[in-house]
């Protein structure tokens, strides 16, 4: 079965839903904690992450690391080149505009850059949600309706943005998919991800994608940085803070970039960085090392369009996290008669959950969890008492917990590789995780998890030296920030 068309959007999480009048529910005959117990018991069992499990991961992931660095297709994670050797300094001036492609809607950002003296002058942006068919067409029809949108955006240019005569605007290109970057402005699609399926790009390069789509449109735009929306990120956090070495995306996908020094990269043989550093993408999702999975993880992951890959991904992103809490209420549902002996149909659909609803079943603190009922009622005509409710919240507590501490590990397993080769560098001074994505951002849970996890990995000590910082739309203004460190009129602006 494939739910590749099913794929909603994950990209704003709600804390708490309008409650609706709650209708009245039939009371269970049985009762839901009675019947549903051994299943629950073992789903806690099963996912379960005690101290050995996190330390596990996070020395595979540091493991998988290496191995990347050391040889093309060495390990799960590709460890790809950014091509970015030199981060902005503050000394950009002018007006740049960033794209960031990553998920079921594009945005379109533009900043004025005023140098050392008055930095970030004033940011601009604007949000498209991509229709459901653009991500099965072509690449043509979705790179003309992405070059559309970034055209009647900048027709809208006044007020504090200004740009000089005679010059393109440039663009920083957030492509937050895999590629295998050449340069600083190209690089080749590896696969679609996130439930995207173009066709008539892979092998391509997406940079010459977008400037064609920009030519039929006849803008005078040309992409000057091509980045993920990590190290997007990254940048854009590095700008107003030097001590940021990682950043991670946990959205809708997921992904984690860092700063690596050149002679640590043992398969790079003819580039030359003059800073001695780059950042590394990592393409973390795409790690499976260690990781306690469920049969509902396997079921989920056999019916998408990518089975076997991004597994990491599939266990904590804001993509995957409400289908699996979907997938085990159904068999609690039908084996355990957690809702009374009705059948909810409804609840059979992929992805009618959202990790938006279990955001907000969780934050139910009423006394008869009244938004719970709520949310099972709307989406799924579920009929709840109270206890079948806490038994909900219960299971929605039980995967956000382990997506939040495994993506801690993560964090972990990266700052664990780069102390290791920095000798003491990391652990011993302030260094700050730049944080992006609206699982992150709206999911107090999840943020508390994945924080409890690198407390305990690291030990209380240790870990008041790593800052882990929400840096809100960080990728969009780094592009624009990359664009400008990259421009090809330089900085005689």
């Amino acid at each position: 079965m494939s739910v590749a068309a099913t794929y909603p959007a994950v990209g704003s999480f709600c804390l708490l839903r309008s409650l609706r009048r709650t209708p009245r529910f039939r009371m269970a005959v049985r009762s839901s904690a009675i019947s549903v117990g051994p299943l629950l018991t073992k789903l806690k069992h099963d996912c379960a992450t005690p101290l050995p499990v996190l330390r596990h991961m996070a020395d595979a992931m540091a493991a998988d690391m290496r191995s990347g660095l050391a040889i093309d297709g060495g390990s799960d994670l590709k460890m790809i080149l950014s091509y970015v050797d030199s981060l902005p300094t503050g000394n950009e001036k002018g007006l740049f505009y960033a794209l960031d492609l990553g998920g079921t809607n594009f945005r379109v950002l533009r900043v004025q850059l005023g140098g050392k003296e008055e930095g970030v002058i004033a940011t601009e942006s604007e949000q498209v949600s991509i229709p459901q068919d653009l991500m099965f067409g072509t690449s043509e029809e979705l790179f003309n309706f992405i070059a559309s949108g970034l055209g009647k955006f900048a027709q809208r240019e006044g007020g504090k943005f200004s740009m000089q005569s005679g010059r393109k605007r440039e663009i920083g290109f957030t492509f937050s998919f895999p590629v295998r970057q050449t340069s600083i402005d190209s690089g080749i699609l590896i696969k679609w991800t996130k439930g995207f399926a173009v066709s008539g790009t892979a092998g391509r390069d997406v940079v010459a994608c977008l400037n064609e789509a920009m030519e039929r449109q006849g803008l005078e735009m040309q992409v000057s940085a091509l980045v993920n929306d990590a190290v997007g990120t990254l940048a854009g956090a590095r700008y107003w803070d030097d001590d940021v070495m990682v950043a991670v995306i946990l959205g809708t996908g997921t992904n984690a970039c860092y700063i690596e020094r050149m002679d640590a990269i043992p398969k790079l043989q003819s580039h030359v960085s003059s800073s001695g550093r780059t950042i590394i993408n990592t393409e973390w999702g795409a790690f499976s090392k260690g990781l306690p999975l469920t049969v509902f993880d396997r079921d989920m992951d056999a019916a998408t369009i990518n089975p076997g890959e991004q597994i990491f991904e599939k266990t904590i992103s804001g993509m995957y996290l409400g289908e699996i809490v979907r997938r085990v209420l159904l068999k609690m549902a039908e084996e355990g008669a957690l809702f009374g002996d009705s059948s909810p149909e409804k609840l059979s659909t992929p992805f009618v959950l959202r990790t938006p609803d279990v955001c907000a079943m969780q934050q139910d603190d009423s006394e008869d969890l009244k938004v719970v009922g709520s949310i099972l009622h709307d989406l799924a005509s579920v009929e709840s008492n109270v206890s079948a409710r806490k038994i909900v919240v219960e299971v929605c507590d039980t995967i956000v917990k382990r997506g939040g501490r495994l993506a801690g590990a993560g964090i972990v397993g990266i700052l664990q590789k780069m102390e290791e080769d920095s000798k003491g560098l990391i652990f011993g001074k302030r260094t700050v995780v730049a944080m992006d994505g609206g699982l992150y951002e709206h999911y107090p849970q999840y943020r508390r998890y994945l924080q409890d996890a690198v407390t305990e990995l690291l030990g209380s000590e240790l870990s008041k030296n790593v800052v882990i910082e929400h840096t809100k739309d960080g990728s969009g203004i780094g592009a624009a920030l990359l664009a400008a460190a990259n421009s090809m009129y330089g900085h005689d602006l």
